[in-house]
């Protein structure tokens, strides 16, 4: 399962710049997140990296770039923990970030294992940045859902194998909701509807035209 950057942003928060300055770090070291499938072009991240990255984003709402790169430093240098980062429960509290375990919480800014009490947080769910709302990994929209076992996890229609930019693409195409069971009768008016409104909100992280006229310059 892969998904491209602009797709990756729309489902962790990110945006494409962040992405590309998380990635880029020489060999590695100090790299916020390297893609699992594909660092270089064309770059393709993991179902584990969404999650990574979801992750953060929410840390970015109450840290600086400087403190999560010290955090990872700690977790990775100092702590030995050599797994992907989705497997970790981070999260900060506007001076720090803790590694968060059942019953304690490690500080890994200051390099002090600590045992607090800290709200536990949910990467998967719904949340703010920015003012964006950034929706639930696996289920962006009502009608839409996103499971690594289908599809190698690229959002489909709810209950089909139907992937949500098909379907988006014959709405923009001129075709009405309530004819789209013409071409996928497994797909009802509602979920056409949430297609279009996920690809939408997907084609908004597209970078703005100067930029993209600069790079093709």
């Amino acid at each position: 399962m892969s998904y491209s950057p602009k797709l990756a942003a729309a489902l962790s928060g990110a945006t494409l710049r962040q992405l590309a300055h998380w990635r880029n770090a020489g060999t590695g070291r100090g790299a916020v997140l390297v893609p699992e499938v594909s660092a270089r072009r064309p770059v393709l991240y993991s179902f584990r990296d969404l999650v990574a990255l979801r992750t953060c984003v929410k840390l970015r709402n109450d840290a600086s770039l400087q403190k999560i790169r010290r955090a990872l430093d700690t977790l990775r240098d100092d702590l030995r923990e050599r797994e992907h980062l989705s497997e970790y429960r981070l999260v900060a509290d506007g001076s720090t970030i803790y590694l968060v375990e059942p019953g304690q919480a490690t500080d890994l800014v200051h390099r002090k294992a600590n045992i607090v009490i800290h709200e536990m947080v949910d990467v998967l769910r719904p949340f703010y940045r920015d003012g964006r709302h950034i929706p639930d990994l696996l289920r962006p929209r009502e009608h839409v859902a996103v499971d690594p076992a289908v599809r190698g996890g690229i959002p489909v229609i709810e209950g089909t194998r139907v992937p949500y930019d098909e379907v988006a693409g014959l709405l923009r195409d001129g075709v009405p909701a309530e004819r789209i069971a013409e071409y996928y009768p497994s797909v009802s008016a509602g979920a056409a509807r949430d297609a279009v409104d996920f690809a939408d909100y997907v084609d908004s992280y597209d970078p703005p035209r100067d930029h993209r006229a600069a790079a093709a310059g």
